[in-house]
């Protein structure tokens, strides 16, 4: 048996917030509703469940797309609608807040957009979207203006709790979206559904709750203008097909599950011209979750509805990470597995899902391989050492011999990489959605990231070079045109990828020529702790766009 290797006392921390986390974000515990205000209902009978064949995606005349999911489905439902306005036209929301809300923190994500002990700083959000849209990072926000959006918060939730609803009305307010807000019953945490087996005001699984009245009528007569009566039982097919074709890498390498669902309605498959309805199941709810199943497929009270009023029905896939980063199978709205992008044009759950919705409308996905992958010059390469303080710097003179040196050497000087990159190969007239780097270890001694513990590896970013493009002393402390873009966790061996440089750090990639990124560690390492990059296998600069 493989030996366990404690964890040192940064992992540690993580993996406690991780295990908290794993609880937050769906606990099962069913909160007290206050006296009078419970909307309780029998739990409906078992639908007619439709059984899923095995088949593909394909086309169909699809004349407008929309977005509806619960929890962290109603997160991924408002990031699809907000980062492609252009295709969505509006959104459906159970239990979530505003687009954002996380920014990329996972701390932020429990206590600012789930609790509300944090300050979810709503006009710094509507700010940033303004500025990733004014960037090309999502579609312009005029979009969003007149679009339908309902919003639903139960007073009996406590996940995700009142106040955080109440922003997300606030946020589509904000860009003049037509916002329908249902706050009227003491529901629990849930997707409504006339079919939810749960009464109104508990939490617990399935997070299918029947509040006496159809949800689904009323988000989808805001959505839609109106709705016809539900069918009895659905008369359609569910294909079930593979994730993985619309997953590069992998669905599980971005916590998807390996199989989806598409529900089309007899109409659509002959040809009528029909709508779609991208819909997200919340945590714990994904067909590959501890044997959950397509309960969320079967009993959202969708399908019915689409059978009478030419409506195709998608149904993606989260699931469950073998690791804490996603333990619960949730979509990823707060940056897990290292995607900053997540929220925007270039998050890797998104554009998995666009290309579902493409191949829904029959349009034609961008091709997987818009990518360059730029190695670092080596004329240009080098590290540069200097105390703690940054005084008596001076070039390194063992490139050559063992690589470019991170972290504190035996002569108690720190030291930092340069690195340049000819990013004028990016194509022009490209969006770029994506770049990261990847970086292989020669050897070292010690671990730099325990030395004071949580020391983080930095990118810094430079659009053109710090002085001169050759490396010089004082590229040790010069200003960079991003600081922190990026960071590289810890490795021992072999080769390691940084998390995705930032919106400014892509920002800052110059096409007109030199791109120069600094490495270096947060804190100087308290003793000697250090590795080196570089020595045979060069960095590499990897950027993603459309």
């Amino acid at each position: 048996m493989r030996p366990h290797r404690p964890l040192h006392p940064r992992r540690r921390r993580l993996t406690a917030l991780l295990l908290f986390a794993a609880v937050a974000l769906f606990p099962t515990a069913a909160p007290a509703a206050a006296a009078g205000s419970a909307v309780v209902a029998a739990p409906a009978a078992a639908p007619a469940a439709v059984a899923p064949v095995p088949g593909q995606l394909k086309p169909y005349a699809i004349d407008a797309v929309y977005s509806a999911g619960i929890s962290s489905g109603g997160y991924m439902a408002t990031q699809l609608h907000v980062a492609y306005s252009g295709t969505f036209s509006g959104s459906a929301v159970f239990a979530s807040g505003p687009y954002n809300c996380a920014q990329n923190t996972l701390s932020t994500a429990l206590n600012a957009c789930m609790n509300t002990v944090q300050d979810l700083q709503l006009a710094q959000l509507e700010q940033t979207t303004r500025t990733w849209s004014s960037q090309g990072l999502v579609d312009p926000v005029a979009n969003l203006s007149g679009d339908p959006v309902y919003v639903f918060s139960g007073s009996g939730d406590s996940t995700v709790k009142r106040p955080v609803a109440d922003a997300l009305a606030d946020y589509y307010g904000r860009f003049g979206a037509q916002v329908r807000y249902d706050r009227s019953t003491a529901a629990g945490h849930a997707w409504i559904s006339p079919l939810g087996p749960n009464s109104c005001t508990v939490t617990q699984t399935p997070f299918i709750n029947n509040c006496g009245f159809d949800a689904e009528r009323d988000l989808l007569g805001h959505l839609r203008g109106s709705v016809a009566a539900p069918s009895a039982t659905p008369g359609g097919t569910l294909t079930r097909f593979d994730q993985n074709a619309y997953a590069p890498g992998g669905a599980a390498a971005m916590s998807l599950g390996a199989e989806g669902f598409v529900y089309v309605p007899k109409s659509c498959s002959e040809g009528a011209t029909c709508s779609l309805m991208v819909a997200l199941h919340g945590c714990k709810q994904g067909y590959a979750y501890q044997g959950f199943g397509t309960q969320f497929v079967d009993r959202a009270y969708l399908n019915e509805y689409a059978d009478t009023n030419d409506m195709i029905v998608l149904y993606p896939q989260a699931a469950a990470t073998g690791t804490l980063e996603n333990p619960n199978g949730c979509w990823n709205w707060w940056g897990y597995l290292g995607d900053s992008a997540y929220a925007r044009h270039g998050g890797k759950q998104i554009e998995a899902i666009m290309g579902m919705v493409r191949a829904l409308r029959g349009s034609t996905p961008p091709p997987a391989a818009d990518r360059v992958t730029l190695s670092s010059v080596d004329a240009q390469d080098g590290y540069v050492k200097a105390a703690a303080d940054g005084t008596g710097a001076a070039v390194g003179p063992l490139e050559d011999t063992y690589g470019l040196a991170l972290g504190r050497g035996t002569d108690a000087k720190v030291n930092r990489t340069l690195l340049s990159f000819d990013t004028s190969g990016i194509p022009a007239g490209k969006e770029i959605t994506r770049a990261y780097l990847t970086v292989a270890r020669s050897s070292g001694s010690g671990d730099p990231w325990a030395s004071p513990a949580g020391n983080r590896l930095l990118v810094d970013v430079r659009t053109g070079c710090f002085g001169g493009c050759a490396v010089e002393p004082s590229d040790w402390s010069a200003a960079p045109t991003v600081a922190g873009g990026a960071t590289i966790a810890a490795f021992s061996s072999g080769s390691a990828t940084t998390t995705d440089l930032s919106a400014p750090a892509l920002a800052a990639l110059n096409r007109g020529g030199t791109t120069q990124v600094r490495l270096g560690f947060e804190s100087a390492p308290a003793s000697t702790a250090y590795l080196f990059v570089n020595k045979d296998t060069p960095v590499t600069l990897t950027v993603e766009y459309r």
